[in-house]
């Protein structure tokens, strides 16, 4: 069971009450554009990020149907779609857009520099181009950062220590993004003083990567990491399996892939970036610039354990992992 959940539920009972009262702060229809990567509006994880966003922005005073209303769009991890759908959004002339990963601001960014945007789940926001430092963000775009690239050299760490005799392992990464990039150059950076080589394999092209993933399991001592992107995002599902299929601990960067059968994940409540980002949306709405509002890095982490796919890998999930997860999935 996840810890504190009972404080939470706590906590939630009396947030609630102001709701009523804050609502009167805005009698105008306020609208605002969500323009999410992903899988698609049919995925739970969807869902999760969307109704988290708009209980928070309730908790806020923002209703929607009373004084807010909320266009939602998902690219699927898609340029294309990105691209379309950014442009629909602006073309609404929403008061603000909420944003999730790089795919999903840059093309907001191409076409409008006013609408106000807070993202969510960027993972190099200063090296992207999509503000000039954390600090002062300096355009129309501000929010929440991923995480700081020293956080993917722990999941190499992590799969050593839950696995020690693996020597070799997969980097599953999308080598078109600069996060992909730098988040295999912090792992490589490790790799040989935790005793494991480490092979970059393109989690963009799911062919591309079953194909790599297959030839790399043919030697034996083999582990596999998973870094942030959204094409991992959008092939989770082949990604899960074929660590399966070819018996493959893998390390995850967020609960989502544990959830779904991966092995063990660390990395931040990403679920949390969204009640922030409602932070965020109603300053804005009331008034502050994104200019004026720093780019945050996560605040949460989490280890989560999945032990019916250890008990399938044939492995023991040392103590002292155990000890520290605030998840284990039985």
């Amino acid at each position: 069971m996840r810890r504190r959940d009972f404080i939470k539920v706590l906590a939630g009972t009396g947030a609630a009450w102001p709701v009523a009262a804050r609502a009167q702060q805005s009698d105008r229809m306020r609208r605002i554009g969500v323009l999410l990567g992903g899988s698609g509006a049919d995925d739970p994880d969807f869902q999760a990020r969307t109704d988290t966003l708009a209980q928070a922005l309730q908790q806020l005073g923002w209703i929607e149907g009373r004084n807010l209303q909320i266009d939602y769009r998902s690219s699927t991890g898609d340029t294309e779609r990105s691209r379309k759908f950014a442009a629909e959004l602006v073309a609404l002339n929403p008061d603000l857009i909420v944003a999730s990963g790089t795919v999903s601001v840059a093309p907001l960014l191409q076409i409008t520099r006013t609408v106000p945007i807070v993202f969510v789940n960027v993972g190099d926001p200063v090296g992207a181009g999509l503000v000039d430092s954390l600090a002062r963000p300096g355009g129309n775009a501000t929010g929440f950062a991923l995480f700081e690239f020293s956080l993917s050299a722990k999941w190499l760490e992590l799969l050593k220590q839950i696995v020690p005799g693996v020597t070799r392992a997969a980097v599953l990464r999308d080598a078109t993004i600069t996060v992909g990039i730098g988040q295999f150059a912090v792992i490589q950076s490790v790799a040989a003083s935790v005793g494991i080589d480490v092979s970059p394999i393109n989690a963009h092209n799911a062919d591309e990567m079953e194909r790599a993933v297959t030839a790399f399991a043919r030697t034996p001592n083999g582990g596999m990491v998973v870094t942030a992107g959204g094409s991992s995002i959008v092939h989770r599902k082949l990604i899960i399996s074929l660590a399966a299929r070819h018996k493959l601990p893998a390390v995850y960067y967020r609960r989502l892939y544990v959830a779904d059968g991966g092995l063990i994940s660390y990395g931040p409540d990403y679920i949390d970036h969204y009640r922030r980002a409602a932070g965020y949306v109603d300053r804005i709405l009331k008034g502050e610039k994104p200019s004026d509002l720093p780019v945050q890095t996560p605040t949460k982490y989490e280890l989560v354990i999945n032990l019916q796919t250890a008990k399938a890998l044939g492995l023991t999930i040392p103590p002292v992992v155990l000890s520290r997860a605030d998840e284990v999935i039985e």
